[in-house]
């Protein structure tokens, strides 16, 4: 009973979900759904913010490696927490100027405006840039010739590479111009041939062409997994593949 009630449930939601989306007259139910899932989430936000404390302060409190992280951890969430829900720096806004929490938490000059700004934003581009670097060397290690494909990849990132800075165009424009005017009597008579046109090429036919096989791969992916969650076939979100 435990599995076949949110078996049923998963499976009837998914389905009228699916209905919903090419019966019109079912896209209420569709609507009603999205509406328990919301209140749903919420649920899971709070389950979800109770066990990373949990976590954390267990892993503070047996001063387990690494427990100074779960300290940062636990009074960032925190202060986040007090300060968003608080809505600290929030002014009222026009439609309830007698309440005073009736603005948005996210509006300019807020708490939660001032932490999102000026903490979260600059860790992440901090995040961002270190990333740089292991991309770097990721492409070092992997642009090696040791095959055709690899030779082919790059040429490739290398003719992309060069193709998106200025010294790519120059080195090609004028060259291509006086050569076409020279052979043809037209100087864009070769400019297809000049690197940001060949870059676009590459970006626009064949890069799409993969971009799209992959994305119709994913997509088939998903719709099989899918039916499998709905049918009952694929219990993992259970806790257990049996």
């Amino acid at each position: 009973m435990k599995r076949t009630v949110p078996l049923c449930i998963a499976a009837l939601v998914g389905f009228v979900l699916i209905l919903s989306e090419f019966i019109p007259f079912a896209q209420s139910w569709g609507r009603t759904a999205m509406i328990w899932f919301d209140i749903l989430a919420a649920f899971a936000f709070v389950l979800g913010g109770a066990n990373l404390l949990k976590i954390h302060l267990l892993k503070i409190s047996s001063q387990r490696v690494g427990w100074g992280y779960s300290v940062i951890t636990v009074a960032a969430f925190t202060i986040t927490m007090v300060i968003g829900l608080g809505k600290f720096g929030v002014t009222p806004s026009e439609s309830f100027p007698q309440f005073t929490w009736s603005g948005d938490y996210l509006q300019d000059g807020s708490g939660f405006w001032w932490m999102y700004q000026y903490v979260y934003l600059p860790l992440a581009s901090t995040m961002f840039a270190l990333l740089a670097f292991y991309i770097a060397s990721a492409a070092f290690r992997a642009f090696r010739a040791k095959n055709t494909e690899a030779i082919i990849l790059l040429v490739t990132a290398f003719i992309v590479l060069l193709g998106r800075t200025y010294a790519g165009i120059w080195l090609t424009a004028d060259p291509l111009a006086w050569l076409g005017q020279t052979l043809y009597g037209d100087p864009q008579a070769l400019a297809m041939f000049r690197l940001d046109v060949v870059v676009e090429m590459i970006m626009g036919v064949f890069n799409m062409a993969g971009n799209r096989a992959i994305m119709i791969g994913i997509a088939l992916g998903i719709v099989a997994l899918s039916l499998k969650v709905l049918l009952g076939v694929d219990r993992s979100y259970l806790g257990s593949e049996e």
